[in-house]
């Protein structure tokens, strides 16, 4: 028999899937300290929230299951000096946050975000203005202003940091609306069918050069913490924009809202940010060519049955004496 401790406790419903898993696990549901530290003294799997008070009361724990994809938050360093396997919840939002990155970019590249500003106020005006602007007798014979405040996203190219499940379906999304794709990250070599190389990360100059889109799909790690700095805002062109459903603290915010003002680049999606909740007095709040989203490009009704059933999985592995699905390094977060 296997023992698996939950802490704090979780609802009937998803407890009974758990404990129909196998007739060889006897699983307590635990929701108050005192006895979550007598229980796992003997627990051979754990779920929830680990402390350094929980881990040193452990003395055989093999397994944890974060109920999280982010780390930075959970890992301690009696965790990752424990021999205990640690494994999260990365792979449940690839779809859902790709779709909110392809919204930024089709507002960005549409002027969306604009025209819904211009809405409130009735006003009608092309962005690029009325002059030059096709009609009924030249027809679209040349190139206008306006033509030129809009892009054509075949002729764009989008790079992207972090080439994991999220990333990947990045590269994907982008390349069915035909643009030209590119990728860099410390693990991957390739999205099938998508990119045939993606890059190592210290080929990141190079993605940021060519990128009218850059979009950080990176965890928080001790090696991407703050990797987005003035010297790489420097680096992108003028006219591209940044997109961020990483982790805020890969973005120095102080250095991004300088390169808005400055117009080192032209604009940023932003759903996640250094300081969360983003002050009220925040100058990006202010700037048109900034949209914010409140940390929920991952809200689905689809993640709650993947998150329980990535825990299923993982705990049959554990039975089983299988490789789990979301593996860990504990010593780099991901």
């Amino acid at each position: 028999m296997k023992k698996l401790l939950i802490y704090p406790a979780i609802d009937s419903t998803r407890l009974a899937r758990i404990q129909e898993v196998s007739d060889q696990l006897t699983v307590y549901n635990i929701s108050e300290l005192p006895e979550a530290l007598t229980e796992i003294k003997d627990a051979d799997a754990f779920f929830g929230k680990i402390t350094p008070e929980l881990l040193a009361a452990a003395e055989s724990l093999q397994w944890i299951q974060s109920p999280t994809a982010s780390l930075e938050h959970y890992v301690f360093p009696e965790l990752v000096d424990h021999p205990c396997q640690l494994t999260n919840m990365r792979g449940l939002f690839y779809d859902v946050i790709a779709d909110h990155v392809m919204g930024f970019v089709i507002c960005f590249a549409r002027n969306l975000h604009r025209y819904i500003r211009q809405q409130t106020e009735s006003n009608w005006q092309p962005i690029g203005g009325q002059a030059g602007k096709p009609n009924f007798v030249t027809g679209p014979g040349q190139v206008s202003e306006v033509d030129r405040s809009h892009q054509h996203l075949s002729d764009c190219t989008l790079g992207v940091v972090g080439a994991g499940s999220i990333g990947a379906e990045i590269c994907r999304r982008a390349a069915a609306f035909g643009m030209k794709v590119c990728a860099v990250d410390p693990i991957a070599t390739e999205v099938p069918g998508v990119v045939e190389e993606v890059w190592n990360v210290d080929r990141l100059n190079d993605l940021l050069t060519i990128s009218d889109f850059v979009v950080i799909a990176a965890p928080h790690t001790p090696q991407t913490e703050k990797l987005f700095r003035t010297a790489q805002f420097q680096q992108m062109k003028s006219s591209s924009y940044l997109i961020n459903i990483g982790r805020g603290a890969i973005v120095d915010l102080q250095d991004l809202t300088a390169a808005l003002q400055n117009g080192e680049i032209a604009g940023a999606g932003l759903d996640v940010f250094e300081i969360e909740p983003l002050p009220a007095e925040h100058p990006l709040w202010q700037m048109e060519n900034v949209i914010i989203t409140p940390h929920i490009a991952a809200a689905s009704t689809r993640v709650p049955e993947r998150h329980l059933e990535t825990f299923l999985e993982n705990l049959r592995c554990f039975l089983a004496n299988k490789p789990f699905l979301t593996l860990v390094d504990k010593q780099n977060w991901f």
